[in-house]
């Protein structure tokens, strides 16, 4: 058995080892990718997360303001939406936190990070208030009416494949071939020939979301919750279906009460 002195030797030799193997790993990571603690490149927690030294890192704020929206949406936030699913909801073994911080991290990165820390925690509050109401809690992962193909032919830039059917599909049920198209060929998959993918690959599904949002929400944000409500369905404004936007309303303002922040005005559309 070896003395004291010489496991001192040996543990300080592994020290040295360890902390040259990371120190040797100089990230010099391209755009988008997060450089971890032990300095090597890629986009998921173990480099994005505990430890990340630079790149769109979890739980670290852009210089220009906004938050960071991993400490904003906790697992015990993200929990107390699906909880509230029934456990025969498939989305309950299809949704979770990481693959939503995946989508934002990877891709999507602007999201709740270029304003103030308060209306960028609203902004974070209205997106999940429209997937809590579009999902019912994160409970559906496509529409339950998948009778219509939502193929409109007027866009024949994003023509419709043969048999398949662009129905709502992820967190806010992107619908149609128009968005269908677009959103695949930014993400990166075929939208028209493969929408089923959405609902079969969970990062996929939230960047599909986010897509949206960011080219359709986002921009409105600042106008109040009312104008998101008619950014996504403008059908429930004007008395339309004053039940569904007020559901919409009383989740919004529930999440700015979990993250401290008033919901600001101009909440109905």
């Amino acid at each position: 058995m070896a003395g004291p002195k010489m496991q001192l030797l040996v543990a300080a030799a592994l020290l040295l080892a360890a902390s040259t193997v990371a120190h040797a790993q100089n990230c010099g990571c391209s755009q988008g990718l997060c450089c971890s603690k032990y300095g090597y490149c890629g986009t998921t927690a173990p480099y994005c997360g505990d430890g990340c030294q630079s790149g769109p890192c979890y739980n670290q704020p852009p210089s220009g303001g906004g938050v960071s929206v991993a400490s904003v949406v906790t697992q015990q936030f993200f929990n107390s939406i699906i909880g509230q699913a029934a456990a025969s909801c498939e989305g309950k073994g299809f949704y979770t936190r990481q693959a939503f911080l995946d989508a934002v991290n990877q891709k999507y990165s602007s999201f709740g990070r270029d304003a103030t820390a308060d209306d960028s925690k609203r902004e974070i509050a209205a997106f999940f208030a429209h997937v809590t109401h579009e999902t019912g809690y994160f409970c559906y992962i496509e529409e339950v009416d998948k009778s219509n193909t939502f193929c409109d032919t007027s866009y024949s830039q994003y023509p419709c494949a043969p048999g398949k059917k662009y129905y709502g599909r992820g967190p806010l049920q992107i619908s149609w071939n128009f968005n269908y198209g677009p959103a695949g060929q930014d993400i990166g998959f075929d939208g028209l020939k493969s929408p089923e993918t959405v609902a079969n690959n969970v990062v996929i599904s939230f960047k599909t979301a986010l897509w949206f949002w960011m080219n359709n929400v986002h921009s409105v944000v600042n106008q109040g919750f009312g104008a998101t409500i008619r950014a996504i369905n403008s059908i429930e404004c004007g008395g339309g279906n004053t039940g569904e936007m007020n559901d919409r309303v009383n989740i919004y303002k529930n999440y700015c009460n979990q993250f401290g922040v008033s919901p600001g005005d101009n909440l109905t559309c």
